[in-house]
Parts: C-alpha cells; sequence; structure tokens
C-alpha cells in the first residue's frame, strides 16, 4: 500500500503544484493519475519520486516514510521513467540498462548485462540490446526505458506521460505490454490520455490545480472530466 497523507508543495514563484493531497494506492495493479497541463499531476509524480522535497505532507510505503529511506533502498522500492526518458546517447540499450544496477545497487557487470538482455528477450525487444536510442523509434525507446527501469527491480514504478510520443498503434501495444507488467510491478502513470487511461487502469484519480477533483473508476472520471470542460 502507498499512502499519501496531506502533501502540498508551493513552487518558488508562489503557484501551487499540490494542495493537501491525500490518498491510498493499492499496489498489485497500474493507477492512473488523470488532468490537463498545470493540474498538479507531474508535481505529484516527482514528489513521489523524491525528486522535489513537499513544503509539507509524507508519503508512506505501507508503514514506511519514504523521506527517511536510503537512496538503494528507495530506488528499489520507487523507480520512475520521466517524459523525455533520458536515454543516455552514447550508451547502447544494454549500456543503458546495466548502469543503474552496477553503479547504485554494485551489481556484478558481467551478470547484469546478462540479465538486461533476458529481460529484452522477456519483453520481446532482444534486437534492441546493441542499438543507440538515436537508432531506435520513439515506442522502442519507451520500452527500452521501462526496461531499464525495471532492472532496479523496484515494487512501484512512475511513469511520466508515457503516451505523449507515441502513434495510436504503439500506444495501444504500450497498453498491453504494461497489463502484462503489472503482475510483478505496480505502475503508477500520469497522463492526460484517456482512452489509454482505459486500456490500462480501472481505477484512479484525476487533478485540478493541485487537488483531486475526483477519483474511483476511470469511466465516472471521464465522465466528470467532460462535464467539467477540462
Amino acid at each position: 500500500m502507498l499512502k499519501i497523507e496531506n502533501l502540498s508543495y508551493k513552487y518558488p514563484d508562489g503557484t501551487v503544484g499540490l494542495k493537501k493531497v491525500s490518498m491510498e494506492i493499492p499496489l498489485e495493479r497500474t493507477f492512473v493519475i488523470l488532468g490537463e497541463s498545470g493540474s498538479g499531476k507531474t508535481t505529484f509524480l516527482r514528489c513521489l519520486g523524491k525528486f522535489i522535497i513537499p513544503q509539507s505532507g509524507s508519503v508512506f510505503y505501507y508503514d514506511e516514510d519514504i523521506k527517511n529511506m536510503d537512496n538503494k533502498k528507495f530506488r528499489q522500492t520507487i523507480g520512475i521513467i520521466f517524459q523525455r526518458l533520458y536515454l543516455f546517447p552514447h550508451m547502447t540499450i544494454l549500456k543503458n540498462m546495466s548502469l543503474g544496477p552496477i553503479k547504485i545497487l554494485k551489481r556484478d557487470r558481467k551478470e547484469t548485462e546478462k540479465e538486461a538482455y533476458n529481460m529484452l528477450e522477456r519483453l520481446g525487444i532482444p534486437e534492441l540490446a546493441e542499438n543507440y536510442p538515436s537508432q531506435i523509434s520513439g515506442g522502442q525507446a519507451q520500452r527500452a526505458a521501462i526496461a531499464r527501469g525495471l532492472m532496479m527491480h523496484p515494487k512501484i514504478m512512475l511513469l511520466d506521460e508515457p503516451t505523449s510520443a507515441l502513434d495510436l498503434k504503439t500506444t495501444n501495444d504500450l497498453a498491453e505490454w504494461l497489463k502484462e507488467l503489472n503482475e510483478k510491478t505496480t505502475f503508477i502513470a500520469v497522463t492526460h490520455d484517456i482512452p489509454f487511461a482505459k486500456k490500462v487502469a480501472q481505477h484512479g484519480i484525476c487533478l485540478n490545480k493541485g487537488e483531486i477533483s475526483s477519483s474511483g473508476d476511470i469511466k465516472k472520471i471521464a465522465s466528470h472530466m467532460s462535464s467539467a470542460n477540462y
């Protein structure tokens, strides 16, 4: 269980990112955070990923406050895939996937690279192993970034607008892929893509101006967003 209590964040210019957001996210499923640009979705994700520190409120993984976790334990608990992906352009996909486990978790290089290749095989994209990011498509890069994140063995994976650079077919393929992967990893995806949200999850929330405007069933949330003219 991921529990968020009264999470608030205000940017230096005074803009409110989040305002007393409280919720519980059950694990072993995909959960979505919907909302338009400026609604607080990415701010929320960055707080969960400890990339920004909220002025008030807490995030608990079961009973442990994430701010008290050491870096190694935290990165094995919560991983994040940013919208820009941040694949290192000078490294092959295999090297991209191996870097974190070797540097942060101090794993053996050969064993880590073998695990990375096996993961690419399991995910159906072994042909990407020796390619560089500039040599693959947007959809392949999205999958490679998720595969890289999974190499840290996180319990929870945060996805920031995962369909923003994808066409319809690739978006549908990604949705099917995530449904297969969430047997072992909980995905929390922030998105404005309602059709994608309906494909990957049944439950979620909608943020509006840093506050939860609706929660529960995705269809209910979509209806609320439509009636509120989002």
